[in-house]
């Protein structure tokens, strides 16, 4: 937490009177934990809840696992510590139960993960039934991961879920439409969320050079490439194989924003789309977000299907744009304009 109200940490106990003063110093505060990164997140609400006299407490997170090709329940008898901390440590402890998609869970997968979780006090059945349940929250709900730590037992012999955190999948967002409702943009990084409404895959690094390549794969390539040339990427931004002008406008937008970025590289393999294409798209938004002249260098590498009429569009363009041969060639430009 800020230094300014003097708190360590974001969650604090404190008697009933004087929940609303607490609740007052932490808003607007920028809380830093190992989950916010370095820079931090604004403190836009602070949740309330009461006290509980717990008796144990364990952990359960269901999550999807590429190993067995669906969701995996994972449960341990110890937590609300670091699991990955207790995983190394103490890898006994952690049992893991893989869920057949198509048959859903049964009793004995349920069972397996009460034996992992070993409840002191709650009825064993019931305790089946609760992970039972949460098997169904995520899969209706479409959860890509649900985590609970700690899972607590009460004084009164009940399992209950004293911290937790889900992530849903995007790509279900038009039938989860109550739950995406509920996205605070304030606690994202803004630049992922223009790009979501542009339908572009980008995630925000903290390089200097920023990068618009058509592809996933070419994306990582191209990051890979700038840092064995001795830059650092600052981001990974796919536009996909069929991006339109306006897509390219709006990649532009979010690149150019970004007060770290000392230099912009463009790579594009044209397959699906043709190069001419790609170029004619590149000088327009470049015009439509800068107007008359780059403030920023940009490279462009372009190879592909009418990769000749591509480079002949970007030359005629009028605009100081950097081409290249290659990918190296390519790195080697953005690098050395960034100044690294």
């Amino acid at each position: 937490m800020n230094a300014e109200n003097g708190f360590q940490g974001g969650v604090h106990i404190v008697k009933a009177d004087q929940a609303e003063d607490v609740a007052g110093k932490m808003l607007g505060q920028i809380l830093v934990t190992k989950q916010t990164g370095s820079q931090g997140k604004i403190v836009s609400k602070v949740y309330l809840c009461e006290k509980l006299s717990l008796v144990n407490e364990m952990y359960f997170p269901i999550t999807l696992d590429r190993k067995s090709a669906g969701p995996l329940i994972i449960a341990c008898k110890k937590g609300g510590t670091s699991i990955e901390d207790l995983a190394k440590k103490h890898p006994e402890l952690i049992v893991k139960v893989p869920i057949d998609v198509f048959t859903g869970i049964t009793d004995e997968d349920a069972a397996k993960v009460v034996d992992g979780l070993s409840p002191k006090v709650a009825d064993r059945n019931a305790s089946i039934e609760q992970v039972k349940k949460l098997y169904e929250l995520f899969c209706k709900c479409d959860c890509t991961l649900l985590e609970i730590n700690p899972m607590t037992e009460t004084s009164g012999k009940q399992l209950v879920a004293a911290d937790a955190k889900l992530n849903f999948d995007d790509n279900a967002a038009f039938r989860q439409k109550e739950i995406f409702a509920l996205r605070d943009p304030t606690q994202e990084d803004p630049r992922e969320v223009a790009a979501a409404k542009a339908d572009l895959n980008y995630i925000g690094l903290d390089g200097e050079i920023g990068s618009m390549v058509n592809g996933a794969g070419l994306a990582m390539a191209t990051m890979d490439i700038i840092k064995l040339h001795g830059g650092t990427p600052a981001n990974f931004l796919d536009v996909g194989g069929n991006a339109s002008e306006s897509q390219v406008v709006e990649a532009f937008k979010i690149l150019t924003s970004d007060e770290k970025v000392k230099a912009i590289l463009v790579n594009i393999f044209g397959g699906i789309m043709k190069c001419d294409v790609i170029a004619s798209g590149i000088v327009n938004a470049a015009k439509q977000v800068i107007k008359s002249e780059l403030l920023l260098p940009v490279v462009v590498r372009l190879e592909g299907t009418n990769v000749d009429r591509g480079k002949r569009i970007l030359q005629e363009s009028g605009m100081s744009l950097i081409t290249a041969e290659d990918l190296d060639d390519a790195a080697e430009k953005a690098v050395k304009a960034s100044g690294s």
